[in-house]
């Protein structure tokens, strides 16, 4: 990094919020939590209709593209809640404008383009933070202390699932859903928090084979996908994707099977632990119940608590759980599965020495 980032302690963090569509009320709500500490000072969205709503929602002031935001505000962080491939290159104009980036998953539809991400906000001496947002839920947590603290002694096998309803008006709502330049299909989109589950829990992945299909939906990307997966630690494990569950999400879980423990976190977005099993007793097993949750949203509750850590880092009060480059983790294998699918052949991690 070319400078060490400028802490901001005697002020509240002023941010911008690029994007007023569908996930953006996730980055409302959290800023709303955290008044005290933030401030939001610019909305933009190319929809005027949608600008608008923003604006009188918030009372923030509108901006009509990104270029303007950037010269009319003085926004410290932008938060770009925007298609998954202008993500680099809104990052990038961000960043030699000298400003802090928040943006939604995926970083990017493109290795080389995550990568572009990183080295510009390394060279302008910024922030870049990658939602994740689902390692804050309680339940996941509760599973990260359990493989963190040895509890599963070696993992063997690991399951995901996420079987989910997007109709195809879904995919009609908007011009870029569903296609390659700006949004990826069922893995890169709606299965990304749980792609990224596959090295935050168990490890550095070896390799990966993959098939995907579209199998219903009239779109230029995949619906629907399995990959096999074996980690460097010789684990084993499966992914299951889909987008065709009848009427509505129905699964997005976790299993996890080791030499001295069996967990499943499921329900419609990993909120239910459903088993949790261990040779030997533990105070967290105490919190298992109160750590599963009701709900309707397979984005779970944890933006608050990723803004927790972002405010702290942009107030030098923390080091960022989710930066660019454990961003690139997470894009990597995404990235490995499409190869795979596209080659018919199992893909070997890292991409690049």
């Amino acid at each position: 990094m070319a400078a060490a980032p400028k802490v901001i302690r005697d002020r509240k963090i002023r941010f911008a919020l690029v994007g007023c569509g569908r996930i953006s009320r996730n980055h409302l709500e959290s800023f709303q939590k955290h008044s005290n500490d933030c401030e939001l000072v610019a909305v933009c969205d190319t929809d005027p209709q949608a600008l608008a709503v923003a604006v009188a929602a918030t009372g923030a002031r509108g901006f009509a593209d990104l270029t303007s935001l950037l010269g009319g505000s003085d926004a410290d962080c932008v938060v770009l809640a925007t298609p998954s491939g202008l993500h680099s290159q809104e990052t990038i104009e961000c960043a030699r404008a000298g400003r802090h980036v928040v943006t939604e998953k995926p970083m990017a539809t493109r290795w080389r383009d995550g990568k572009a991400m990183v080295e510009a906000c390394d060279a302008a001496g910024v922030r870049l933070f990658v939602v994740k947002q689902n390692r804050r839920n309680p339940t996941l947590q509760l599973l990260k202390r359990a493989v963190e603290g040895g509890r599963f002694g070696r993992i063997y096998m690991v399951q995901l699932n996420v079987f989910w309803s997007r109709p195809q008006s879904y995919y009609d709502s908007a011009k870029w859903r569903g296609t390659w330049e700006f949004d990826g299909g069922a893995l890169m989109n709606q299965a990304s928090h749980y792609v990224d589950l596959l090295d935050w829990l168990i490890g550095p992945v070896e390799s990966v084979d993959a098939f995907t299909g579209t199998l219903a939906r009239n779109i230029q990307v995949e619906d629907s996908a399995v990959a096999n997966i074996r980690w460097r630690s010789g684990a084993l494990g499966s992914l299951a994707v889909t987008m065709l569950v009848h009427r509505q999400n129905f699964e997005g879980s976790i299993t996890i099977l080791g030499e001295k423990g069996s967990v499943r976190v499921g329900g419609v977005a990993v909120n239910e632990i459903q088993r949790w099993e261990f040779a030997d007793p533990h105070p967290d097993d105490e919190l298992v119940r109160t750590a599963s949750y009701e709900t309707t949203s397979v984005y779970g509750h944890g933006h608050p608590l990723y803004y927790e850590n972002v405010i702290g880092t942009l107030r030098g009060e923390a080091e960022p759980h989710t930066d660019g480059r454990e961003g690139l983790k997470s894009l990597e294998l995404l990235v490995a599965l499409y190869m795979s699918a596209r080659d018919g052949r199992r893909v070997g991690l890292p991409l690049e020495y």
